[in-house]
């Protein structure tokens, strides 16, 4: 009946009219129509409901107590001994996080962590609590393993990454979005601010250069830094790109004001934070998981 000019298949069972459009969220309620009542939303999907604005919508991630099969292209039904606890929207922020860590490159998953941490969306102890709580769960080990190394100071995806490729280089940890006096009760605030070495790395993403009032504020915030012999870092997406290069030139800024500790290293920690997190806990056959 459906068939024809006026509808479109959009999974089993599942038409959409020929002039809707679908969102993302509309894909994936027409996912939920196509499986089972028990399935819940999971992993990066359900965390992108969040807004979280990172990877890609597909394949749509679902989990399913027991030992239901589906195999619907653009939906992958993961299966569970035991269900996660839900909400409304699919299991909760915490265990969609747990979830994506099983697959997650450490950056990728520090990144993720900070931005829920920010958002109030999780909270350390409640992932460690649940991941905790059920060991055998895959992704367990590596989000208590990640938790160390996330900060909800962080107020962008970017400035995440951009402190975890700092840390991970071997250099010591920045103060996160906090206050640099630049003045007789003056102060800014900086993204990544090395107090001691008088040192400031920011973030310039894109709204920095497109909307006239931050890119006037900035201008400000430049010039008071400067006038305080603050040195600073501009961080842009392409520097990032190469990260080994802005790392040096993070260093030799420190350099210049006084620091004298170890160079940056690009050996084991630094080839760690590219890869998956599992890679740093060890296959699963060699963790407790009882």
């Amino acid at each position: 009946m459906l068939e024809g000019r006026r509808f479109v298949r959009v999974f089993p069972g599942v038409w959409r009219h020929v002039d809707h459009e679908l969102t993302e969220p509309d894909w994936v309620e027409a996912a939920r129509l196509a499986l089972p009542d028990s399935a819940h939303l999971t992993g990066l999907s359900r965390l992108r409901q969040l807004g979280l604005d990172f990877g890609s919508q597909w394949p749509l991630r679902f989990v399913v107590e027991g030992d239901h099969h589906a195999a619907i292209e653009g939906v992958f039904l993961h299966r569970t001994r035991k269900l996660a606890p839900t909400d409304d929207v699919g299991v909760t922020p915490a265990a969609a996080f747990i979830s994506y860590a099983a697959r997650a490159r450490v950056i990728d998953l520090i990144k993720i962590g900070d931005w829920l941490l920010h958002h109030g969306h999780i909270t350390v102890e409640e992932v460690r609590a649940l991941a905790l709580s059920a060991p055998w769960r895959e992704g367990a080990h590596e989000a208590v393993w990640i938790l160390d190394h996330l900060d909800a100071r962080a107020r962008s995806l970017k400035e995440s990454e951009t402190r975890s490729v700092l840390e991970f280089s071997g250099l010591q940890p920045p103060d996160v979005n906090t206050s640099v006096p630049v003045g007789e009760n003056v102060t800014v605030i900086g993204d990544l601010v090395y107090r001691r070495w008088r040192t400031v790395v920011e973030y310039e993403g894109s709204q920095h250069q497109e909307e006239r009032e931050q890119y006037v504020a900035d201008l400000d915030r430049y010039a008071l830094m400067r006038g305080a012999q603050i040195t600073y870092v501009q961080v842009t997406h392409e520097k990032l790109a190469h990260a080994r290069t802005l790392v040096g030139e993070v260093f030799r800024a420190l350099v210049a004001n006084g620091y004298d500790g170890p160079p940056p290293e690009f050996g084991e920690q630094w080839r760690l934070l590219f890869a998956p997190v599992s890679a740093a806990v060890g296959p699963r056959n060699h963790r407790a998981v009882n």
